[in-house]
């Protein structure tokens, strides 16, 4: 099939790529060591249960919600960009 200057299979090395980003992103958030018994950020305890459940935490819930939805605010934009968004 012919696709232009992109090559048979660029949308599945965008793809790919894309994955492999989110995959390194969520890999370089995790923790490592011993879970705190206190946040981080406010000094609440963090609770038993959390601290089994998430090896290495460091934030209690209300905290990490926080951080999540940061950093979710900016995650969406795929940067690479598609053959059609670089014909614009």
């Amino acid at each position: 099939m012919a696709t232009g200057w992109a090559g048979d299979t660029a949308v599945q090395d965008q793809i790919d790529a894309t994955v492999k980003d989110a995959v390194e992103r969520a890999r370089r958030q995790l923790h490592r060591g011993p879970s705190l018994t206190h946040c981080e950020e406010c000094d609440a305890p963090i609770p038993e249960e959390r601290r089994a459940a998430v090896p290495g935490v460091r934030l209690c819930v209300a905290c990490q919600e926080l951080a999540d939805a940061n950093e979710q605010s900016g995650s969406a934009i795929n940067r690479r960009g598609s053959k059609d968004s670089q014909l614009r």
